[in-house]
């Protein structure tokens, strides 16, 4: 089932978006999801503000498709639109029983059945990550079953994200209800509903301007009551290895999958010309309140000291200083997909252990920060030092509390060698309103915000 619908406005830089909405799922007692109920809030959300395109959006929808072929087409459409391209999945997760490799089901999926009858992921990794990165964004809001998410769980919230940015979350399937079976067969199982999807589509509709998807992601987590079981949140971290079960045979597909990744190098248009971006060592940073670190997450002892505290700062005695070292010592020698997927790993294990709101959680979203510095992604490091400044904030810090401040200046400095006209565009309007509110303690900070805003809105300039 298609439903196409387009935006109205001028044409951007970016162009024009696409946005290709799937619901889908198995037919009869497979179903774990109501998927469909994803879409009809979904599509009440206007065409560009769903994609951040002023210059307007196709919207296309699918939903419960049969044919995993159907799919298929539909997104190599979307890989060939030459704007930004956004794909929503709602649905339920599987492994087909030869290779062992995840699916998304679809209508005729049955758990024999899911080689032939499911959507590979590596399938949906293959046609979006040969898109330009920062172009494409795939939002999801999954169950797993059984089969798939031991593994899953496992691997972590970059199991999935291979050459893919990543949002949403993806939950294990409800438990079987209790009581007496229906004609001696297996309990029933409660039905998951999209809350994230609902969450996420009503902050667009109230929002004037998309704000950066960190912040969308964390609002939509938060309002969906996410973040403290024992769902996965998919935070658009920068891609790590392919998702690879325990035991599993390599074969043709899991090899075609692990060698998808995205171009390098590419860039959008620019206006306004940055600054180079500086050399030195990763800012480091001290937990309000540290915990003892899980025995399974504690990563292997470095074979030197760790990092020494900032100027200014007296050693403090941290339990994480040895995570931090290695971390840090893994983004230095280039090892960014490896960097982020412990950081996640750790932060993942402070919101189930602490919630979205503890400083555990925020002190994890600063490492991933910084880390998105060190690879040289100034966008990523600004949206989600924007995201830090947001918790702060809401947490009841007042506006001139140190760490506040020092969110706020260091998205500002990160903003400045923002290349992409775009992706600085789009993240121009909440730094403004934060600065507006956290003027910081520079003089001109705002209305150096407001030059360089205006200057990305007029026309590139021609050679």
């Amino acid at each position: 089932m298609g439903n196409d619908r387009s935006g109205t406005g001028a044409e951007t830089a970016s162009g024009p978006g696409y946005a290709l909405l799937l619901a889908a799922g198995p037919a009869g007692k497979q179903r774990l999801m109501d998927a469909a109920a994803a879409l009809p809030q979904l599509a009440a959300v206007p065409p560009a503000a769903l994609l951040g395109t002023p210059g307007g959006a196709s919207v296309v929808q699918l939903v419960d498709p049969a044919d995993p072929q159907t799919v298929l087409t539909h997104l190599r459409t979307a890989a060939a639109h030459p704007g930004p391209v956004l794909v929503h999945l709602a649905g339920q997760l599987t492994l087909d029983a030869k290779q062992r490799l995840p699916h998304l089901a679809l209508a005729r999926t049955t758990p024999r059945t899911a080689r032939y009858t499911a959507l590979p992921w590596h399938w949906l990794a293959a046609e979006l990550g040969r898109r330009a990165p920062g172009s494409t964004v795939v939002i999801a809001d999954l169950v797993a079953d059984e089969t798939v998410w031991p593994a899953l769980k496992a691997a972590g919230p970059s199991g999935l994200a291979a050459g893919l940015t990543l949002y949403g979350t993806v939950a294990p399937a409800q438990p079987k209800r209790g009581g007496p079976p229906k004609r001696g067969g297996p309990p029933k199982r409660g039905m998951a509903t999209p809350d994230y999807s609902r969450a996420f589509a009503g902050l667009l509709r109230g929002a004037a301007e998309r704000p950066p998807l960190a912040l969308l992601h964390q609002r939509a987590a938060l309002e969906a009551g996410l973040g403290s079981g024992p769902e996965l949140l998919l935070d658009g971290s920068a891609p790590g290895e392919p998702y690879a079960v325990p035991g599993a045979a390599p074969g043709p597909e899991a090899a075609g999958w692990a060698g998808q990744t995205g171009p390098a190098g590419a860039a959008g248009p620019v206006a306004v010309t940055p600054p180079r971006m500086p050399p030195g060592p990763p800012e480091t940073f001290l937990p309000a309140d540290p915990r003892p670190a899980p025995p399974a997450l504690r990563p292997p002892q470095p074979t030197h000291a760790p990092l020494p505290p900032p100027p200014g700062r007296a050693p403090v005695a941290d339990p994480l200083a040895a995570t931090h070292a290695a971390i840090f010592e893994a983004a230095n020698a280039g090892r960014h997909s490896e960097a982020a997927s412990m950081a996640a790993a750790w932060e993942q294990e402070a919101l189930r252990t602490a919630g979205p709101r503890s400083d555990e959680a925020i002190h994890w979203l600063e490492v991933r920060a910084d880390l998105s510095r060190i690879a040289g992604d100034p966008a990523r490091a600004c949206e989600l030092w924007l995201a830090v400044a947001e918790a702060r904030l809401g947490n009841g810090e007042p506006v001139g509390h140190p760490e506040v401040e020092g969110a706020v200046d260091r998205a500002h400095h990160q903003w400045q060698f923002v290349a992409d006209r775009a992706r600085a565009g789009a993240l121009a309007p909440p730094l403004m309103e934060l600065r507006s509110r956290v003027p910081g303690r520079k003089p001109g900070a705002l209305e150096a915000v407001r030059r360089r805003a205006e200057l990305l809105r007029a026309p590139a300039s021609t050679r």
